[in-house]
């Protein structure tokens, strides 16, 4: 079945005959300051899970190598004859360094740079824009500057308290004037929220904070080493789809495929490198773009952000790539029913709309109604279900896409679904999109 937001472009590149023997993916982490380390572990984990859940053959995962610049983290999967799945090869682009900066940034400057962006947003009326693409996501949002609020006012409760009764101990007045038991009680109170803050950790708080920082600051234009990343990225995969094209066995499809905030980092990527290489996407390699939880509209709404709209636009007119966009609506860290065609105001300069083809994940058809009980009200679990083993068969499958025979294009419009189901057909199909 579709959800209600599927979307199909009129002028959607024609399909190449063939399955797919080799595959090559460029994966982009979202906003994370351990992506060195959790990728792989968590593709090896959910890999032996999608092999037992579907009663595959294991597939060999080799050891990962780090490039000499450090920003490169390669694997490789081996071909499984049985299921005939491609060899694919994986190159994580990595950005987390950057992400580490920002939390060490000093606190002070973060909570101000976030109230700054987060009145910006409500003033312009950004924010309400968010709200109406998905509620979930602007609470998100806005759960920072609550907590902010909060521990301000519990701050100052604890400078009040200690003010007022620093003067009195063992029932003797101890006389201190205002202008030492003020600040003894803001320092108690500042005191308090650094002992919180393994909890405020536990409940990601500085996680959304320094997120939505970046994102916001991304769309201002005030990011030059991210945008220096992104440079470094186009040229890495530049150079890697011109060694796979002059190898005596090219892939058959390179995959740009980013999660969450690296579903911006991919579209980016993948423009500058289709302006940079007029032949990319042209030869026997075709050339696909995935987007999974993409918090696109965060950067891509804010007035600012022109050059991202023209990136943006130069993709929806191409065709020498396949670009999908996976989205779910239990996940409330993405905008379900976003389409840059409709919601951006994009120059296409008269050129007919080639993409992105929309898609819901479908996540009600692929995860348990167990598990779904567990999960529904842990955004980050929920969030990451993009790259985690489907518990049933389903239209969205993580592992069948990238390791699988099927081209994206045909995955979008007609996924093969292997059969049958060792969990038996879903009882939530009416309630899947």
């Amino acid at each position: 079945m579709t959800s209600s937001f599927d979307y199909t472009p009129p002028g959607l590149a024609q399909g190449v005959p063939g399955s797919v023997a080799r595959r090559h993916v460029f994966y982009l982490p979202g906003y994370d300051p351990e992506g060195c380390s959790r990728y792989r572990m968590l593709f090896v984990r959910e890999l032996a899970r999608h092999a037992k859940r579907f009663g595959e053959p294991k597939r060999t995962v080799s050891g990962a190598t780090l490039s000499a610049d450090g920003l490169v983290q390669s694997w490789r999967v081996s071909a499984q004859a049985e299921t005939r799945g491609a060899e694919t090869t994986y190159d994580v682009l990595l950005w987390d360094d950057i992400v580490r900066a920002d939390f060490r940034r000093r606190r002070p400057i973060s909570v101000a740079l976030l109230v700054v962006g987060t009145l910006q947003s409500i003033v312009t009326g950004l924010l309400l824009r968010f709200y109406r693409l998905n509620w979930k996501y602007g609470n998100v949002i806005l759960y920072p500057l609550v907590m902010v609020l909060l521990l301000a006012l519990c701050t100052l409760a604890i400078a009040a308290f200690v003010h007022a009764h620093l003067g009195t101990a063992f029932g003797h007045s101890l006389g201190w004037p205002l202008w030492a038991t003020l600040p003894a009680g803001l320092l108690i109170g500042l005191a308090w929220i650094k002992a919180m803050e393994a909890l405020l950790n536990r409940v990601f708080f500085w996680q959304l904070l320094n997120d939505w920082v970046f994102n916001w600051q991304h769309g201002q234009g005030r990011r030059p080493d991210y945008e220096g990343r992104l440079e470094a990225f186009a040229d890495h995969v530049l150079a890697r789809c011109a060694a796979l094209s002059a190898a005596s066995d090219p892939p058959d499809e390179i995959m740009i495929l980013g999660h969450s905030s690296g579903g911006l980092s991919a579209v980016e990527v993948a423009a500058r490198v289709l302006a940079r290489d007029p032949g990319l996407g042209t030869g026997p390699s075709t050339l696909a773009l995935v987007t999974l939880g993409s918090g696109l509209p965060l950067v891509a709404m804010q007035g600012t952000a022109r050059g991202l709209r023209r990136e943006i636009a130069s993709l929806v007119t191409s065709q020498r790539l396949v670009w999908v966009d996976f989205q779910a609506p239990q996940d409330w860290m993405n905008f379900p029913g976003f389409n840059p065609v409709v919601h951006l105001d994009l120059d296409l300069q008269g050129l007919p709309v080639a993409n992105p083809l929309v898609r819901s994940a479908r996540f009600r058809e692929i995860i348990s109604t167990e598990t779904y009980r567990k999960v529904r009200w842990r955004p980050f679990r929920m969030h990451f279900q993009f790259l985690l083993a489907n518990d049933r068969r389903g239209y969205y499958d993580f592992f069948a896409m990238t390791l699988g025979p099927q081209r994206l294009r045909e995955r979008a419009l007609d996924p093969i679904l292997p059969v049958p189901d060792p969990l038996g057909p879903c009882p939530d199909r009416a309630l899947a999109s």
